[in-house]
């Protein structure tokens, strides 16, 4: 299964959306400083995320909640939760 997922920087408040095959190793390598846009950004925490069966229908997702309409839902569906 691939994720797609969604961060939360508790320090910053800006998000971060990504996709990954293993979401618990992403997150942890996120918070170790290990990923250039997040580094200066930590820690994060996960909001949001949803599963898929192939790694193409993932970036597909990713792509849409990175773009305008994407960022609308997103804020959507966080300001709900």
């Amino acid at each position: 299964m691939y994720n797609v997922y969604v961060l939360k920087s508790t320090s910053h408040g800006s998000r971060y959306v990504g996709s990954t095959e293993d979401l618990e190793t992403r997150i942890i390598e996120h918070n170790q400083g290990r990923c250039r846009y997040t580094k200066g950004r930590m820690p994060w925490i996960v909001v949001y995320s949803e599963k898929f069966s192939t790694l193409s229908e993932a970036r597909k997702r990713e792509v849409f909640l990175k773009s305008g309409k994407g960022r609308e839902l997103l804020d959507k569906i966080l300001t709900n939760k």
